[in-house]
């Protein structure tokens, strides 16, 4: 194992290091850093806006909570409902119906496959952050989740990163090299562009950051300056963490997620995330808990000790990353960012019968084996909600639980970034890419690269905003997103938003964030005039990036299990439809047989009369 061998190598120039140090020797001249800052991106999947400690998060994220006191905390940070588009702009800084993900593979509805804007994979028409970095000079490296398309010519390898070992579906087992059965007929992980295997000691977060130092380190040599781009698994469906992780949790979430949701907003209050006393609505996908009987309440309580035990293993593998860092040096002159790619996963996979009858086959729903190998789990709209609080909504839609979600950047000691800030600007995932460059001194791009013309960079450096400068780098100007036909204009405070079924009723309405960021208080009728200047905002951003109208009923949970029925259920209807009429043609073959083997008998028995 890779990872094995260079943790061999660490350990033993560790001790030598050590046994030199204890005799005299010539004093060598230090080897200079280098010139331009390492870069470190930590994407979690799924994490709702208080899933983290330092946002409001009852669980344990430590490590990820240091990088919250060393750097600034984005409480008004914005991303798209769902993982791919979020991806897709952080990688280009361009708007997701620019960079090709106007929506995803598994949700589009077929009238819109083709569609300019609508290729559901991250086009060529946009520059990468790996491609920007590799040709300033940079070490580019990738591990985990991609999703942003399957092929060689898409896949990170050929995108800008020296070296890759990547996920190209939305998710998988975090355990073995396993699909989300229904969904994927595979796990499709490559390593620089080829087929890859996983480990038999394999955990997602665990291996997405042992690979990443493994990586590291084989290029130290070179002297040149690090991109680590690290995509985790967790939180994404399904939930799965270590034993030890979910033990930890066992006596808690027993009183359910109305409780949880309260507590969260009371904590995040009390940081400094959200203003204090923001009212909260209550989501009306939320079971009531109450109403839960003593069976389903132990299940659901376990979903959530483990998707608590998930988030607590992968905080910990942030912290052996950064003691690496440390101890390598590296520390000081890295910036860290950490985000979720959208907010936390509603979806029940088990809420039609389908569904339930085929995941009993493929999995073990033992309630004492949830979140454990071998079982598959998610936690629902009712954690979820207590995921998001005290926001509205959750992944897929456009509420601001859906869009809204943590985001920290850090720079240890360095004076660029203010340490234990905490800034409540408007902020946008386009954004990141323009001040990760600035940052490093690396030039971007004008809409031009290497003699073609690419989608210019739309996001806006959020520089000014970590050195501690009030308000946003977006002051008045109207920033216009769509996924799924959940739609948003956002401008200073404002915002505009409709969300379709089952999160909405598909009508327009006006919050103000800065005192209302639940949601729960409508000024479309109290300011009318704003309201008409905001729609017609946003009707100008959806002509320039060709955003289309959904079909009548469209709704992206439907779409989904279309999507698993075409690609998974429908062929193997198919293979039991031939292997059940090969059974019955064989059946009928032997009785046929049988039966003229008796005819034959019977006119032989005659013939001797």
């Amino acid at each position: 194992m890779p990872g094995r061998l260079g943790g061999s190598r660490r350990a033993a120039i560790i001790a030598i290091g050590a046994l030199l140090g204890a005799c005299p020797v010539q004093a060598q001249p230090a080897k200079p850093a280098p010139s331009r800052p390492n870069i470190v991106i930590l994407l979690a999947d799924d994490w709702g806006f208080s899933d983290v400690g330092s946002f409001g998060a009852e669980f344990a994220t430590p490590h990820i909570d240091a990088l919250a006191r060393a750097g600034m905390r984005f409480s008004n940070f914005h991303v798209a409902g769902s993982c791919s588009p979020s991806r897709a702009m952080l990688q280009t800084g361009v708007m997701n119906h620019r960079n090709g993900l106007g929506n995803m593979p598994e949700t589009i509805p077929d009238e819109h496959r083709g569609k300019p804007g609508y290729d559901t994979v991250m086009n060529h028409r946009v520059v990468t952050i790996g491609e920007l970095l590799q040709a300033a000079g940079y070490r580019t490296y990738l591990t985990g989740k991609w999703h942003l398309g399957s092929d060689a010519a898409r896949l990170p390898h050929a995108r800008g990163y020296d070296r890759a070992f990547s996920l190209a579906d939305a998710g998988a087992d975090n355990f073995e090299q396993r699909p989300i059965e229904g969904l994927y007929d595979k796990a499709n992980w490559t390593e620089n562009g080829k087929p890859a295997t996983l480990p038999k000691d394999y955990y997602s977060s665990r291996f997405v950051v042992q690979r990443m130092i493994d990586y590291i380190e084989e290029g130290r040599a070179s002297g040149k300056s690090f991109l680590a781009s690290i995509n985790f698994l967790a939180n994404h469906i399904p939930v799965q963490a270590p034993d030890s992780d979910i033990a930890r949790y066992s006596a808690m979430y027993r009183d359910g997620w109305t409780a949880l949701r309260e507590a969260r907003a009371k904590r995040a209050a009390a940081l400094g995330i959200v203003p204090a006393g923001a009212a909260m609505v209550t989501m009306p996908t939320t079971p009531d808990w109450r109403k839960l009987d003593a069976d389903e309440r132990a299940a659901a309580a376990r979903v959530m000790q483990a998707y608590a035990g998930m988030a607590t293993a992968m905080d910990r593998e942030v912290g052996r990353l950064v003691a690496h860092l440390k101890v390598a040096g590296d520390y000081d002159n890295t910036i860290f960012v950490f985000l979720s790619d959208n907010g936390a996963e509603p979806t029940n996979p088990f809420a039609s019968l389908r569904n339930r009858l085929f995941l009993g086959l493929q999995y073990d729903l033992a309630t004492a084996n949830i979140g454990r190998r071998g079982s598959f789990s998610a936690i629902g709209p009712g954690w979820a909600s207590a995921a998001s609080s005290p926001l509205s909504g959750y992944k897929f839609s456009a509420a601001e639980g859906g869009l809204r979600v943590p985001l920290i950047i850090a720079w240890p000691g360095h004076a660029d970034i203010r340490a234990g800030g905490i800034t409540d600007g408007l902020a946008h995932v386009t954004d990141i890419l323009p001040t990760l460059t600035e940052l490093a001194g690396v030039a971007g791009h004008g809409g031009s690269w290497r003699g073609r013309a690419v989608e210019p960079i739309t996001g806006r450096s959020l520089v000014p905003m970590l050195k501690g400068g009030a308000g946003s780098v977006h002051g008045d100007a109207p920033l216009g997103y769509e996924l799924s036909g959940n739609a948003a204009l956002f401008r200073g405070d404002y915002k505009l938003v409709r969300n379709l079924a089952p999160t909405g009723d598909g009508q327009w309405r006006l919050f103000n964030l800065k005192v209302d960021p639940g949601e729960t208080r409508d000024l479309a009728a109290a300011e009318p005039d704003r309201y008409k200047r905001m729609l017609a905002d946003y009707r100008t951003y959806a002509k320039a990036n060709g955003v289309l109208d959904m079909p009548a009923g469209y709704t992206a949970d439907e779409q989904i299990n279309r999507y698993a029925f075409e690609q998974q259920g429908k062929p193997r209807l198919i293979r039991f439809g031939l292997w059940v009429g090969a059974f019955v043609l064989l059946v009928s073959g032997l009785i046929w047989g049988l039966r003229r083997r008796r005819r034959a008998k019977s006119g032989w028995a005659l013939s001797r009369r």
